[in-house]
């Protein structure tokens, strides 16, 4: 088998020609570019072709595929790759040993999404990019106000209400004096914040747009606790939810299963690996905390894991936040959406125990999603301005029907002169 192993480079790749039967190879020093690659991919006859994963492998891959050449792209931190104790590391070495380590099936292939949603994963990523800026320029605000002495309100208020107070101390820096050059730098961090805002409300748009329109996202919302953002995290990470055989593979890729180290008859398990992408992994251990106000089945796990202990809260947290993962690979794979009594009955038939009775668990309502809700609550006004209103048209009927005779105003009869005249008139 003709194997190209290609080391990845910022600006050049190392392409090592590797023959499997008979240990012979030959290197090729490439350009990093759209067009070199392709010429070397279709002036060799190649049977696979293998990169690492890093930023180019992407497009790479994708070119490959696209020239009919069949591709894997291996991971880098399995063991396999950790070399200890390299007397010389070189780009050769480097595309050599990933090119016999493929000979032997030594190195495990990653799963590579399409183009799309690659870049629906780093939109997201760039959503959450945006707000850790926003958040470090406004401690940073927070900051030069201590150091003054000046008192600004608490939590998110002081952006909306108390925006004026600190609009009144920015100035441009070029008019500060020697002593407050800091209302200067405040003007400069204030115009950033308002840049970053109005861009961070243009990407959550767009990501809203795209979840309206996504099933995926549409049956992830539908759990209780979990919302747009939790769902769009879920569905740019799992992606293909048919590539995983069972939960404990979708619980490893968060990196939500305790390490484990045996040794003889000692088996001892220690903290989270922490492995896979940190961000899915906060969001889902901050869902977990969030469902425990809005999902009575989440509740009833946490309690029974947490036992009423202090020192298991952040266990019991981090447990149901495997869970909260399980369950949604399970509906994505299933294609169904979030259903209590499914749930109730995958309980029992491994003798499991339900967090919760069978009548509490069953009778959940379904969760409506934010347009639902607006939906909602706008007929709900409705109805509640028209029962208003017929209540009090009936209370005015009441009321005028109710009135005693003596205080209704006596009905005038007419004249004898003003009968007449009115005959009169009829005559004429």
């Amino acid at each position: 088998m003709k194997i190209l192993a290609l080391d990845l480079g910022k600006f050049n790749t190392m392409c090592c020609f590797f023959d499997s039967k008979t240990r012979k190879h030959t290197f090729l020093n490439a350009t990093t570019d759209r067009h070199y690659p392709t010429t070397v991919f279709k002036k060799h006859k190649i049977d696979l072709v293998v990169m690492e994963a890093c930023g180019p492998s992407g497009w790479i891959n994708d070119l490959a595929q696209s020239c009919g050449l069949k591709t894997s792209v291996c991971s880098t931190n399995e063991d396999a790759w950790k070399w200890s104790n390299v007397k010389r590391k070189t780009d050769k070495d480097d595309a050599l040993k990933l090119a016999r380590m493929t000979a032997m099936n030594e190195l495990k292939p990653v799963h590579m999404p399409s183009s799309e949603q690659r870049e629906f994963r780093s939109l997201v990523k760039y959503r959450k990019t945006l707000d850790q800026r926003i958040n470090k320029i406004k401690c940073t605000i927070r900051a030069w106000f201590v150091n003054q002495g000046i008192t600004i309100d608490r939590g998110d208020k002081a952006w909306h209400t108390g925006r004026q107070l600190i609009n009144s101390y920015r100035k441009p820096l070029a008019d500060c004096a020697a002593n407050e050059l800091w209302k200067g730098e405040l003007d400069i961090e204030l115009t950033q914040l308002d840049s970053l805002t109005s861009q961070l409300d243009t990407v959550v748009k767009k990501l809203e747009s795209n979840g309206k329109h996504d099933p995926r996202i549409v049956r992830l919302r539908t759990i209780p606790g979990v919302g747009p953002r939790t769902a769009e995290i879920l569905v740019a990470c799992i992606d293909d939810p048919h590539r995983f055989d069972n939960g404990r593979q979708v619980s490893a890729y968060f990196g939500l299963v305790p390490r484990q180290f045996q040794s003889g008859e000692t088996d001892r398990n220690g903290r989270i690996t922490k492995r896979g992408n940190p961000l899915a992994r906060t969001i889902l251990v901050e869902c977990a905390w969030a469902s425990l106000r809005y999902d009575p089945w989440a509740k009833g796990v946490y309690d029974r894991i947490c036992g009423k202990q202090k020192t298991r809260k952040k266990k019991a947290g981090v447990a149901l936040a495997r869970k909260l993962a399980v369950i949604a690979w399970a509906m994505l794979r299933d294609e169904s959406d979030w259903d209590p009594q499914k749930m109730i009955l995958t309980t029992k038939s491994f003798g499991g125990v339900l967090p919760l009775d069978e009548a509490t668990f069953a009778a959940m309502p379904p969760k409506e999603n934010s347009d639902q809700r607006k939906s909602r609550l706008r007929r709900e006004a409705r109805e509640a301005k028209t029962t208003a209103t017929t209540n009090t048209n009936k209370s005015k009927n009441s009321t005028a029907k109710a009135k005693p005779k003596s205080q209704r105003k006596p009905r005038l009869k007419p004249t004898r002169a003003a009968s007449t005249r009115s005959s009169a008139q009829t005559q004429v």
